[in-house]
């Protein structure tokens, strides 16, 4: 787990923050235990911005990879930050409900760990939409 904390975290200094300062890492492990990182990456307009999360996949995905074990996050800041909403979304579309997400809380505490299905209950799904 912290193998995958460290990742997220060595990535943030790749972030394009000027706008929020605030360095967003991911490091997202395939089931076959491959990682792909992300930092997310701000626009001055916000609306195209991109999440670290949505980074991380997007390679994963252009690699050929479709499964996925889990994902950590961290931010400079070391504060428990989660997925958004929208990066949520994407990860459904990608994962199943047992997807581990890890949030880095810092050195002092350990990373608290949610499923992908406790942090977006109720997803919209290919089957949702039929």
């Amino acid at each position: 787990m912290y193998d995958l904390i460290d990742a997220a975290r060595d990535v943030q200094s790749a972030a394009h923050v000027p706008y929020s300062e605030y360095a967003v890492g991911a490091a997202l492990e395939t089931e076959a235990g491959e990682v792909f990182v992300g930092c997310n990456l701000e626009n001055a307009n916000y609306s195209n911005s991109l999440h670290a999360e949505e980074v991380a996949i997007a390679e994963a995905v252009k690699n050929g990879h479709r499964e996925f074990a889990r994902i950590a996050v961290s931010s400079g800041r070391r504060d428990g930050v989660t997925p958004c909403g929208m990066c949520r979304q994407t990860l459904a579309e990608f994962c199943d409900d047992e997807l581990l997400v890890i949030c880095d809380e810092g050195d002092a505490e350990p990373p608290t760990e949610y499923t992908l299905g406790e942090l977006l209950p109720n997803t919209i799904s290919e089957e949702t939409l039929e």
